[in-house]
């Protein structure tokens, strides 16, 4: 009752309305979120921290104490006349009121560690809630993944079953080696055990979706969509949206923040502690004194320590280390989510890109598998051939499903580096936001980390220009008997040099062709400039067309021809090429020209004119 009132309170995220995201991979983090007792001891932990700053904040009002005696006091005083020994009887109950007027800002400084502390654990609540969605997410696909390659074993199975079938027949009929079926026996082994394989890691996984989220996946998915919200445009954005959003830093400085309030709290032990005191009693012999019944003083209070061994300057110099160690932690996770977020957005560059060669990939080797059947089938293959066929067309639509699913999770993950993979998943949490409010338009300011770099690495390999060169060049010229010379040799051509601006915008270009390819219109959109502007039509009808070429069901292929990059500025490089479109039930072929512009450290379509 008590997880479930808890779920109800804070845990229960509301899904926003009208998102593009699958359902159920929404769902599978909601439910992971409500029943995870991490995020649950996160959200604990933030409101006993609330009730913490409540403890200190009491020290600044008064103190109000009842006390109350009775007892016998007995007193010889040697100047009393006649000298004696007096006893008397008292009682009393008196009033105590006190109030801190000054204690060098221990207490105010207090304050100040405790609420930030309390945004540390909202910043730590948060973080936990991200790195759930995103383990719940990750099982998810990964669910999906091996369903999807449970299928293509299945699919592998039956064709080596057919053609072992066929080759029993042929070895029955005499007109078949007795060699070749058992060669086809070993290979319908081999794709019996990729299927007990393939069934085992699913198991695994759908275990393992059930550890996270508290219940089986659904039956059928549907098959994940992409992300609502797109990623950046570049890296350098992923970075710099991390340094501003994520929770693992935020928290960090915020422990930085408490530990240099903790710092100037120890100094204000080397000052002296002012109080204002009223004191108020009534009874008999009030204070030993006969017959007084009435005792009223106010009084302020001074109190210094001048020495107390050394310890208040051990515990200032203790809190200094403590505010370094705070410095370097702050430094540590912004080195780490950093890395994260560099290669989980790079693993969607490259996945991207990828996927779009995998696919041409598994569409040639389908081609070739089916031309060797049908050879096979008249006596022109061998049975190697075509079992060889088999087992290159299972594993490239196996790396394609397996790329595929390795796309839908590097997008999760770059998402959840950033920190905003709830909010793109289309997930609030109202309650925790109540319960900090200082942490709306929260900035790290001059608290940010120094020894965290933002740029994103630029490392130096080989572009497909020069490795398309190093290709042309093996294919020289057989070493043969010297031929007599022509009468008129022609004159040589000179190759034209590309420049490094004409080579990165050629790159892009096929980024760009290779995002089309691959159906992938979050990434297509950001080739083009916010600049840009269709010629023909406005913005909203072009974005509109284009999503219908980008996203037509069926098999798309673009192939650029001819193409030629011209450089008309420092920043500035224009495109042209043979553009050749082919879909399902639509082809076209046009000459396009693509204006590039630099825009920090990538290259945008600014102009895009046909003809």
């Amino acid at each position: 009752m008590k997880k479930k009132l808890l779920g109800l309170s804070l845990l229960t995220l509301a899904c926003a309305s009208a998102m593009a995201q699958n359902q159920a991979v929404v769902s599978a983090a909601q439910k992971a979120i409500e029943t995870n007792p991490e995020v649950a001891a996160k959200f604990n932990a933030l409101r006993a921290s609330i009730a913490e700053v409540d403890v200190a904040s009491g020290a600044l009002l008064p103190r109000v104490d009842l006390s109350g005696d009775v007892g016998r006091t007995q007193d010889n005083i040697d100047n009393r006349r006649p000298s004696e020994t007096q006893s008397l009887n008292r009682a009393g109950l008196a009033l105590t009121i006190n109030q801190l007027l000054w204690d060098g800002l221990a207490t105010s400084n207090e304050i100040k560690r405790l609420g930030h502390s309390k945004l540390a654990r909202y910043f730590d609540f948060v973080d936990s809630t991200e790195q759930t969605a995103l383990e719940a997410a990750r099982a998810f696909h990964d669910v999906e993944r091996f369903r999807r390659l449970v299928r293509l074993a299945e699919d592998n199975y039956v064709q080596h079953k057919y053609a072992a079938d066929q080759i029993q027949s042929r070895v029955r009929a005499g007109v078949a080696r007795g060699v070749d079926l058992e060669q086809a026996g070993a290979r319908l082994a081999l794709a019996e055990s990729n299927l007990v394989t393939e069934k085992a890691n699913l198991h695994d996984v759908t275990e393992r979706y059930r550890r996270i989220v508290g219940e089986l996946p659904p039956a059928s998915a549907g098959g994940a969509q992409p992300m609502a919200r797109p990623l950046p445009a570049s890296g350098a954005a992923a970075l710099e949206a991390t340094a501003l959003n994520n929770p693992a830093i935020a928290a960090a400085v915020e422990n930085l923040r408490a530990a240099r309030a903790q710092a100037e709290s120890r100094k204000g032990a080397f000052q002296p502690k002012v109080e204002a005191r009223v004191r108020g009693g009534v009874g008999k012999n009030l204070d030993g004194t006969l017959d007084q019944t009435r005792d009223i003083n106010a009084q302020l209070v001074l109190n210094w320590n001048l020495f107390n061994g050394g310890s208040d300057q051990a515990r200032v110099r203790q809190s200094t280390n403590l505010l370094n160690q705070a410095m370097d932690l702050r430094d540590k996770a912004c080195r780490d989510t950093r890395q994260t977020t560099a290669i989980a957005y790079n693993d969607v560059r490259k996945l991207s890109e990828q996927l779009a060669y995998l696919d041409r990939n598994v569409i040639a080797i389908e081609k070739a598998r089916d031309a060797y059947r049908q050879q096979f089938d008249i006596g022109q293959r061998s049975l190697l051939d075509l079992l060889n066929a088999e087992n290159e067309l299972y594993t490239a639509k196996r790396a394609y499903a397996v790329a595929d699913a390795d796309l839908q999770v590097a997008t999760v993950r770059t998402h959840a580096a950033m920190g905003t993979l709830v909010s793109a998943l289309g997930l609030v949490r109202p309650d925790a936001k109540n319960l900090a409010p200082e942490s709306d338009n929260w900035a790290a300011g001059e608290d940010a980390s120094t020894r965290c770099p933002l740029a994103p690495t630029d490392v130096a390999t080989a572009s497909k220009d020069e490795l398309d060169a190093r290709a042309r060049g093996m294919t020289g010229p057989a070493r043969a008997a010297p031929a007599p010379a022509p009468a008129a040799p022609a004159a040589p051509v000179a190759a034209v040099k590309k420049t490094v601006e004409e080579g990165l915008a050629e790159q892009r270009l096929r980024d760009w062709a290779a995002a089309w390819m691959s159906k992938d219109l979050t990434r297509y959109y950001t080739f083009y400039s916010p600049n840009f502007g269709p010629i023909k039509a406005d913005k909203a009808k072009w974005q509109s067309e284009r999503k219908r070429l980008v996203t037509k069901p069926g098999e798309i292929s673009v192939v650029l021809e001819n193409l030629v990059p011209k450089q008309i500025s420092p920043n500035r490089v224009e495109t042209s090429f043979k553009q050749i479109y082919r879909s399902s039930n639509f082809n076209d072929t046009m000459l396009k020209t693509l204006t590039w512009e630099r825009s920090g450290s990538e290259w945008l379509i600014v102009k895009e004119t046909n003809r």
